[in-house]
């Protein structure tokens, strides 16, 4: 993970799907375990994804309040 993967969660939308359009942090926690058991898309989405995963089941979301734009 580097510093920038972050702000990236609360700037990168979902670009298909059920859930296109809306950010990478505000996907919900059952739709990125689907991912984990389904494998992640290659590159950079699927990253995302994982460390988005990480981040939810671990009760870390609340830390990317502050990078989010008002």
């Amino acid at each position: 993970m580097q510093a920038e993967d972050l702000q990236r969660l609360v700037t990168v939308t979902m670009p298909y799907g059920k859930y296109q359009g809306r950010l990478i942090a505000d996907l919900p926690g059952a739709y990125l375990a689907w991912f984990a058991r389904k494998g992640f898309p290659p590159g950079e989405l699927g990253r995302l994804l994982a460390l988005m995963l990480e981040l939810d089941h671990n009760g870390l979301k609340p830390l990317l309040d502050p990078l989010r734009k008002p």
